[in-house]
């Protein structure tokens, strides 16, 4: 840029900058953190840049800066010569009544004066930046984003007028579009980064919590402040270690993601609860400077201090279930504290004997967490009675079938579908609960036995077992306790109900040990091919 045009640009700048509103401002100045727009074929980035700025800010722009615009002076030697004249012919353009004015006009413009996008962002990127503010994080935002603007505003004055455009609505969009161009790649001002760091803190508030799923990297993830921390071979307690800028856990998982919890507590827990979970870990860790995360959710106090974390973990040994809770609280510097080991992963890292594989009968139930039943629905086995006898226990017309894909469609609930095989019955009710009911489950295993499992979105889950026509246990496994008849103890047996995980899966093991026959997948593949379903009009 000539000294001549630096000159008369870097006079009217001001006069321009004096109108731009903040708020607009201020989000064109904090660009840089904002994902590139989608850019259409053929069309100039300019356009595109100004077509994904909000609505609101282009119109408040336009309507702020109008009058200045309109009666800018600006003696700046000759800028557009070397633009080719407008193409001879016609063309279509589309538009409609909710498009802004300045967006239109500066699609328009790029039909019609081919190069002038160019030219005006290529004069206000040579333009120097030199803005300076104080302030807090809206303030320096709000002065980055004026100060860019009000040179594309000048430049853009100079060059549409030059080339006989003299309409202010596609000068204010050229301006925006070049701005908000330009600012996605321009440095923020010094101290941007201190302001924003007290923005955080100011609106910091405990407790916090949340999760994520957490991409796992060679066997370890990290709660980091910045670059992954170092980490050494966890030999010391087997799931975690304290380093420089963060603490490194230790997965099962060699590469993939997993579930991480995090909680930042505004003061130390009561105890330490260990029920489902295998490995638990307390760590003392620094903060050099807060705001730690594991790249994604919650982050730890925007300030520096010392914490302790206490690192939970689960199904390591088996990464279909694998899982972890970090909650934080702040906490002098202290030893490391165990209260768990008992997976087997630990076990290899510190150098003890591994535990013997524990048998999980549930975990062939956990197809169901990834089948169209997985958010709720129940499932209830029945024996000694034809299917009909069965429908009509739920309160349904066995004479009276329907299309099972209307029914789902219409959301018709209640509903079941059901599967006779030679004296035993599988009742599904997606997303229904009536074979919980105890006058279905009576009704149901008046000739031999019923049992059910219900479960719901809301984490709802009850598991009841019939016999004769009598029903001797219904509960929520975990919370209630079952009754003490033997039949129901077989069925229970090695399950343990008090861990709430695969709860579901675990109910599904007991209908099958109560019945003699569970629910398996292909039997949801059976069900939509027969594709008959039965309205409960009358549940009791």
């Amino acid at each position: 840029m000539g000294e001549d045009l630096a000159a008369a640009v870097a006079a009217a700048v001001p006069v321009v900058r004096a109108v731009i509103p903040d708020a607009p401002a201020a989000v064109l100045g904090r660009l840089r953190f904002e994902p590139e727009p989608h850019r259409f074929p053929d069309e100039p980035a300019l356009a595109a840049a100004l077509r994904a700025l909000p609505a609101w800010v282009v119109e408040r722009v336009h309507g702020a800066v109008e009058l200045t615009v309109a009666r800018l002076e600006v003696p700046a030697p000759p800028v557009a010569s070397a633009l080719k004249p407008p193409p001879d012919g016609s063309f279509g353009f589309l538009t409609t009544d909710g498009e802004a004015e300045a967006l239109r006009e500066t699609r328009l413009l790029a039909h019609t004066r081919p190069g002038l996008f160019e030219l005006v962002a290529e004069l206000t990127a040579g333009f120097p930046a030199g803005d300076t503010a104080e302030g807090d994080e809206a303030a320096i935002a709000a002065a980055h984003g004026a100060h860019h603007l009000a040179i594309a505003l000048v430049i853009a004055t100079i060059a549409a007028r030059e080339t006989g455009q003299p309409g202010v609505a596609g000068i204010v969009g050229m301006a925006l579009g070049t701005a908000a161009s330009l600012l996605r790649s321009r440095p923020m001002p010094d101290g941007y980064a201190a302001a924003v760091r007290e923005k955080q803190r100011a609106e910091y508030r405990l407790p916090q919590s949340g999760g994520a799923f957490v991409n796992v990297r060679e066997h370890v993830f990290a709660l980091a402040e910045g670059e992954f921390p170092a980490f050494g071979d966890f030999a010391g307690n087997g799931l975690a270690e304290a380093a420089d800028g963060g603490v490194v856990v230790r997965t099962g998982t060699e590469n993939g993601s997993v579930r991480v919890g995090v909680r930042v507590l505004a003061e130390p827990p009561a105890a330490a609860e260990t029920l489902g979970w295998e490995e638990v870990v307390d760590l003392s860790w620094h903060a050099e400077h807060g705001s730690a995360g594991v790249g994604g959710g919650v982050t730890t106090p925007p300030w520096p201090g010392d914490y302790r974390v206490r690192v939970h973990a689960y199904g390591r040994d088996d990464p279909e279930t694998e899982s972890y809770d970090l909650w934080i609280w702040t906490a002098p510097a202290g030893p490391p504290v165990v209260h768990a080991r008992a997976d087997r992963l630990g076990h290899r890292l510190r150098g003890e004997p591994e535990p013997p594989v524990v048998d999980r009968p549930e975990a062939r139930y956990r197809w169901i967490g990834r089948s169209r039943l997985t958010v709720a629905a129940t499932v209830t086995v029945a024996t000694g009675l034809p299917a009909a006898e069965v429908v009509r226990a739920f309160g349904a017309d066995p004479a009276r079938p329907e299309p099972l894909d209307e029914l789902r469609e219409a959301y018709a609930d209640p509903w079941l579908a059901v599967l006779d095989l030679d004296g035993v019955v599988v009742a599904i009710e997606e997303n229904g609960y009536f074979g919980s009911h105890a006058s279905v489950l009576t009704a149901a295993s008046r000739a031999g036995r019923a049992a059910s499992m219900f479960w719901n979105v809301n984490a709802v889950k009850r598991l009841s077992l019939a016999r004769g026509g009598e029903v001797l246990t219904s509960f929520e496994p975990g919370l209630s306790r079952p009754s003490a008849d033997e039949d129901v103890a077989a069925a229970l047996a090695g399950l343990d109900l008090e861990n709430y995980r695969d709860s579901t899966e675990k109910g599904l093991v007991a209908v099958e040990r109560f019945t003699g026959r569970g629910l398996y997948p292909e039997d949801l593949e059976d069900i939509d091919r027969a594709g008959v379903a039965y309205r409960i009009s009358d549940p009791g």
